[in-house]
C-alpha cells in the first residue's frame, strides 16, 4: 500500500527503520501491519492485541483489540502512527471474540514498538494454555510510509467495501428471456411513443449525419495542388485558394514540398525472392497445395474464418540504432501496439517502417469503403495513416466528366494520364511518409500486374508494399455497390440521367474485366465474397509483422451489414452526485429512473430485433443500469470498466488539484491523452484495452447496446466518428443521452437522443 519505504521484519528484530532524519521525514504517516502465525490453533481463541496509547489506550484485557483472519493460519491488525510517534508498548492475548474468559496473555515482558520497528531480542509469542502446553506464534510486522493522499483513498475505498455490491451473484452472461409481467415503472420513467421527440443534435464534428462518397474524405492531393492544377472544390468540400506564385492552399492546411514527378519504366517485372512467410489469426486448416507465389486458400465458414499458415522463412536486418525517422514513425500508442512498434522498427529493415497498403480490385467491390474502415482502425490504434485515392488525383487532373473511352486498355491516352495521376499520388504517399508517416493506404484499381510493378519500383527501398485485393462475385452485391456509385460519385455528379450513368459505368467495369490480373506477386491480402460478413475465402501471403497481422485479424471481421450499435453512460450514480471520480457505487434516484426509461427506449427501438445483446462493464452501475432490461442476453465485459483512477479514485477533482497540484495542474492538463493517474491509467491505456471491444463490434450482425463510462464511450464514439487521438479526452457524452452509430454499406451515422436532463 505504501508509496515510500517498506521495512519488515520477522519475529520481532532490532532492525531500525534507516537514519533519524528519514524517520522525522514530514508529510508521511506510517502503516503498520501486525501479524500472527499458527497453524495448531485451539478451540475458538483469537488473537488480541492491547496496550498503551495511540495503539490500544488500555491495559485492561476487556478492551483488546481483535485480529483479523487473513488465513486459515494468519492474523492480522493494520493502523496507522506518525513516523516518530512515541513509543507503543502493547502484549499479545488469546481470548474468545465475544467474550474475557479465558484469556491467555503472552509470556515475556511487554513488546516496544519505535518508528515501525518492534525493540528488543527477537522472540515468538508465546502462550501457556495449562501446565504441560504451550501455543507458539511467529510474529510478523511491516510498516510502509505512506501519503495521506493514498490513506484517504484507501479509507474511501474500505467504507465502500462495508456496503456489499447490489450486484454479487450476477453472472458474467445472463439472459433474460420472458419479460417481466406487471413491472412496475412509475410515471417517471414513461416516453413519448414517437422517439423522435427525444432527439437532439450531433456534434459538428460528430460521425456522418447523411450519405456521403468515401473518396471525397481522402487525402488532398499535394503535387496537384502546387502545380496549378485545381478546380474550385476538391471534391471532398474544400475550397482551393490559388496564389500569386500559382501555389495553392486548401482550408486543410499542409506541408508541401516541390517534387518532380517520373513515372518508371513499368515494363520491367518486378521479381520476387521466391521466399514466402503467411501468417495468419484464427484456427488452422489442412493447407491446400498451390504455386510457390500463392497463399493459402481456406474456406470461410459462418462466423470467423479458418486461416492457413504455409512454411516460410524471413530475414530480418539488425539495427538497435533508433534515428531521428524512427522516432517520428512511431505510434502514439501504449501497450501492445508501442511494444510491437518498438520491436518492427529497431529489428526490421528500414522500409518496414512505413507501410504502404495497396488496394487491388475491379470498381464496385468495395475497395474505398474498405480502405476508409481500415484508415479509422489504424489512426485509433495510433498509426499515422492517410488514406490516398488516385481516383480524387484523376479527377482534379483532368476533370471527373470522363466517359468509359478514357478507361479503356487500348486507349493510349487514357492509359497514360491514369498511370501519369497514379505516379502523382505514390510520389505524394512516399513523402508524407519521409516526413514522420507511418501507413498510407494507396487505392484504385491497381488491376494490371504492370501497374502493380509500377508501383513497386517506386516503392523500393522506401516503404513495404501489402497488396489488398478485393473480389467479389456476389452479383447482388456487385448491382447495389455500382447503384451507390452513380448516386454518390462526382464522375456522375453533372450526369441528369441515372440510366445513361449506370449503363456508361458498366461499360466502364467492362473494360476493366479485359485485361484484369488478380495479385500473384509480392506480399498480399485476398478478401473472397466476405462483405456480407456469411462466409467466404481470406487468402494471406508473405505477411509478418505485428501490424500486418492486425490488419488481417480486422479485416477477418468486418462486414457491411447494416446494424445499429448504442453507446450509453450509466445512469447517474452516487459518486456522479458527490462530484467523485471512479468508485463502484450505486445508482442515485434519478440513475435508477433513467434505467426505467432506457429500458422503455430499447424495448421501443429494438422490438423487432431480437438477435440484439447488451454490454457492461463489470461495475455496479452499469449493471444496475442495464437490470430492468429483459429479452436480452447481458454481457460484462472487464474491458468496459472505467479508466483506473489510480491512487484518485474517490477523490473530487478540487482534492486532487488541492493535495496534487503537480498533477493536475502541469501533468494532466498539458497532455490529458498521455497522462497516466498514479497508479492507474491513461487514456491510451484505455484504447488499448478496448480493441478487442472494437473488433468485436465490427464481428457483430445484430444492434449492440453498450453501458458504459465516460472515458471508455469516449474512446468508443472517437472509433465510430474518426475523431483524432488528441480530441478523445474532451468529446461530450453527456449522462442519460443515447448515441446511436448506424454502421452499414454508406459508411456511419449518428443520432442522438437525451430521455431526461
Amino acid at each position: 500500500m505504501g508509496t515510500g519505504a517498506s521495512k519488515s521484519t520477522e519475529e520481532g528484530g532490532s532492525q531500525g527503520m534507516g537514519e533519524e532524519e528519514e524517520r522525522n521525514q514530514a508529510g508521511g504517516q506510517l502503516y503498520v501491519s501486525l501479524k500472527m502465525e499458527n497453524y495448531k490453533r485451539k478451540g475458538d481463541l483469537i488473537p488480541h492485541v492491547y496496550g498503551s496509547v495511540p495503539l490500544v489506550g488500555s491495559w485492561d484485557s476487556s478492551k483488546a483489540l481483535s485480529m483479523e483472519r487473513e488465513s486459515a493460519s494468519l492474523w492480522e491488525l493494520s493502523f496507522v502512527v506518525p513516523p516518530n510517534h512515541e513509543t507503543l508498548d502493547f502484549k499479545f492475548l488469546l481470548r474468545p471474540k465475544y467474550s474475557n474468559v479465558p484469556c491467555i496473555v503472552e509470556e515475556g515482558p511487554n513488546r516496544q514498538l519505535i518508528g515501525g520497528t518492534l525493540q528488543g531480542d527477537a522472540r515468538l509469542a508465546l502462550f501457556r494454555l495449562n501446565a504441560d502446553e504451550v501455543l507458539e506464534y511467529r510474529v510478523l510486522i511491516q510498516a510502509d510510509r505512506v501519503s495521506p493522499f493514498d490513506l484517504a483513498a484507501s479509507w474511501r475505498a474500505y467504507q465502500e467495501n462495508l456496503r456489499p455490491s447490489a450486484v454479487r451473484g450476477i453472472p458474467d452472461v445472463s439472459i433474460n428471456s420472458v419479460p417481466e409481467m406487471n413491472a412496475e415503472n412509475g410515471s417517471s420513467a414513461s416516453l413519448e411513443l414517437d422517439l423522435e421527440h427525444y432527439v437532439v443534435p450531433a456534434p459538428t464534428t460528430s460521425a456522418n449525419s447523411g450519405f456521403f462518397y468515401a473518396a471525397n474524405n481522402t487525402e488532398t492531393p499535394r503535387s496537384l495542388t502546387l502545380a496549378g492544377v485545381f478546380s474550385n472544390m476538391d471534391g471532398s468540400g474544400n475550397v482551393l485558394h490559388p496564389s500569386k506564385d500559382g501555389s495553392v492552399s486548401t482550408d486543410r492546411p499542409a506541408t508541401i514540398k516541390e517534387m518532380e514527378v517520373i513515372v518508371p519504366d513499368s515494363s520491367r517485372i518486378y521479381s520476387t525472392s521466391g521466399v514466402v512467410e503467411s501468417k495468419s489469426v484464427g484456427t488452422f486448416s489442412p493447407s491446400q497445395k498451390q504455386d510457390s507465389h500463392r497463399g493459402l486458400l481456406v474456406d470461410r465458414g459462418v462466423g470467423s474464418p479458418m486461416l492457413g499458415k504455409s512454411a516460410s522463412a524471413s530475414t530480418f536486418t539488425v539495427d538497435l540504432r533508433m534515428d531521428t525517422e524512427t522516432k517520428n514513425s512511431m505510434p502514439a500508442a501504449a501497450g501492445a501496439v508501442a511494444a510491437a512498434a518498438v520491436a518492427d522498427q529497431m529489428l526490421g529493415p528500414k522500409e518496414d517502417r512505413h507501410l504502404a497498403i495497396v488496394l487491388v480490385g475491379l470498381p464496385a467491390r468495395g475497395k474505398t469503403f474498405t480502405a476508409a474502415k481500415l484508415t479509422r482502425y489504424l489512426r485509433w490504434l495510433g498509426h499515422d495513416t492517410k488514406h490516398f485515392n488516385v481516383g480524387k488525383y484523376r479527377r482534379l487532373k483532368h476533370g471527373a466528366n470522363q466517359s468509359a473511352d478514357f478507361f479503356r486498355a487500348d486507349n493510349p491516352e487514357g492509359m497514360e494520364a491514369r498511370n501519369e495521376v497514379a505516379a502523382l499520388a505514390m510520389e505524394d504517399m512516399i513523402s508524407w511518409m519521409q516526413e514522420g508517416g507511418q501507413v498510407g493506404i494507396f487505392d484504385a484499381t491497381n488491376s494490371s500486374r504492370k501497374r502493380r510493378n509500377m508501383l513497386m519500383k517506386m516503392a523500393e527501398g522506401k516503404c513495404k508494399i501489402i497488396f489488398l485485393e478485393s473480389l467479389c462475385n456476389d452479383e447482388r452485391i456487385i448491382e447495389r455497390n455500382i447503384r451507390l456509385k452513380i448516386q454518390q460519385s462526382p464522375d456522375y455528379a453533372e450526369q441528369p440521367d441515372f440510366e445513361a450513368g449506370l449503363q456508361d459505368f458498366k461499360d466502364r467495369l467492362a473494360n476493366y474485366e479485359k485485361v484484369y490480373e488478380t495479385v500473384e506477386e509480392g506480399s498480399y491480402i485476398k478478401m473472397i465474397d466476405m462483405a456480407s460478413g456469411h462466409g467466404g475465402q481470406i487468402q494471406v501471403n508473405n505477411i509478418s509483422g505485428y501490424l500486418p497481422g492486425r490488419i488481417v485479424f480486422f479485416l477477418v471481421n468486418t462486414h457491411l451489414t447494416p446494424r445499429p450499435i448504442l453507446l450509453t453512460r450509466h445512469g447517474e450514480s452516487k459518486d456522479n452526485v458527490r462530484g467523485r471520480i471512479g468508485g463502484d457505487t450505486a445508482l442515485s434516484d434519478a440513475g435508477e429512473i433513467y434505467a426505467k426509461k432506457l429500458t422503455n427506449f430499447i424495448e421501443k427501438r429494438l422490438k423487432s430485433e431480437r438477435a440484439a445483446s447488451i454490454w457492461t462493464s463489470t461495475l455496479q452501475r452499469t449493471i444496475l443500469t442495464a437490470s430492468p432490461i429483459v429479452g436480452f442476453p447481458k454481457i460484462q465485459w472487464r474491458a468496459l470498466d472505467e479508466i483506473n483512477a489510480g491512487v484518485c479514485d474517490g477523490m473530487t477533482y478540487e482534492e486532487i488539484k488541492k493535495n496534487m497540484p503537480e498533477e493536475y495542474d502541469r501533468a494532466r492538463k498539458k497532455d490529458k491523452l498521455r497522462y497516466r493517474y498514479p497508479r492507474g491509467e491513461s487514456y491510451l491505456d484505455v484504447i488499448q484495452r478496448l480493441e478487442p471491444v472494437i473488433i468485436e463490434l465490427e464481428r457483430q450482425r445484430a444492434p449492440v447496446v453498450v453501458i458504459s463510462h465516460q472515458a471508455v464511450l469516449r474512446a468508443l464514439y472517437a472509433y465510430f466518428a474518426d475523431r483524432p487521438l488528441k480530441e478523445i479526452p474532451h468529446i461530450e457524452v453527456p449522462l442519460h443521452t443515447i448515441i446511436e452509430i448506424q454502421m452499414g454499406v454508406t459508411g456511419v451515422q449518428e443520432k442522438r437522443y437525451k430521455l431526461m436532463d
